[in-house]
């Protein structure tokens, strides 16, 4: 089972612009899969962020977009995610998830607390 690593700076000021990063073990993020950002806000459901296709085109939720950037290092086989602008109200837990088409694999989430 591979399992995905994010790693992120944990805390953060408002409006600052995390950078979050998760490193896929073994194959290579320009092969296939679509990777992804979720988040799961205290008490809601998950919510999809964005996301790096392995050609690489990236995608964004539309509530999200003008925020959110999804990056790829193919030389370290990571992808991350940059959230500008962030607010007490994105302090959550951030996961990374491969799919192709249904998610495959996930990581284990990084916390990211937003306080000044």
């Amino acid at each position: 089972q591979v399992q995905l690593q994010e790693s992120g700076p944990g805390l953060v000021k408002p409006s600052q612009t995390p950078s979050l990063t998760c490193t896929v073990p073994g194959g290579s993020i320009t092969t296939n899969y679509a990777w992804n950002w979720i988040r799961q806000p205290p008490g809601k459901g998950l919510e999809w962020i964005g996301a790096i296709h392995y050609s690489g085109s990236t995608y964004a939720s539309p509530s999200l977009r003008s925020r959110t950037s999804v990056t790829r290092d193919t030389t370290k086989n990571q992808f991350t995610l940059q959230l500008s602008s962030v607010t007490p109200e994105n302090a959550t837990e951030y996961y990374c998830a491969g799919e192709m088409p249904s998610i495959d694999y996930w990581g284990r989430g990084t916390q990211v607390t937003v306080s000044s």
